[in-house]
């Protein structure tokens, strides 16, 4: 989505046919990987499997793509297919190797293929980490509080503690928001008027 409201063409590959029609229904193009490799300039898997990107789509990208990973562990992108293919590697700048292909083509590999806003960063910004860790703080007082009453499972953060962390992230920033009317509050609870 940032991609896209910066301009770029943006096509999703996705195995799953929901989150394929709700990225068709935000206005992306879809289509199987294997009809994205000649278009793209650059590729980022976001999706904790393996070999996402694996040596047949190599084998018909553009010179001078780009190939990222920010999902999972360097297993997404085939790299072990990509050095085989590879006649020729190098570091063309920090976090980039060119691999040239025997046609001359180069497909440039970001970070070693780790997730990229990690390999590749000075670690995450304050203002992301300072969310982060109130999140884990307050979760974590949830838990202690709640432990007797809580079974042993995975949770996902209570909502109310999402929502006090954006609002004193909100006001930090000086950003104020609309707030429900009571009117509005008994609408949205009742089924009096409307379809």
């Amino acid at each position: 989505m940032r991609a896209k409201g910066f301009g770029a063409d943006v096509v999703v590959t996705e195995v799953d046919e929901i989150k394929a029609l709700e990225a068709a229904m935000d206005g992306f193009r879809i289509m199987p990987m294997i009809d994205a490799a000649p278009l793209g300039d650059i590729f980022i898997t976001l999706t904790g499997d393996i070999k996402v990107i694996d040596r047949h789509h190599f084998e018909f990208m553009k010179d001078g793509a780009i190939v990222g990973n920010s999902g999972h562990f360097n297993v997404e992108i085939n790299i072990p297919a990509l050095e085989e293919m590879a006649v020729a590697k190098r570091q063309i700048r920090d976090f980039v190797e060119e691999y040239t292909m025997p046609d001359g083509r180069r497909i440039n590999l970001l970070g070693e293929g780790r997730l990229i806003n990690l390999a590749a960063a000075e670690g995450h910004p304050s203002c992301v980490m300072d969310l982060s860790f109130a999140n884990q703080a307050l979760a974590s007082e949830y838990l202690v509080e709640h432990a007797r009453r809580l079974e042993k499972k995975v949770y996902d953060v209570p909502e109310e503690i999402d929502r006090y962390i954006a609002t004193l992230k909100l006001a930090s920033m000086g950003i104020t928001i609309d707030r429900l009317t009571e009117e509005q509050v008994r609408y949205l609870n009742t089924w009096c008027e409307g379809t």
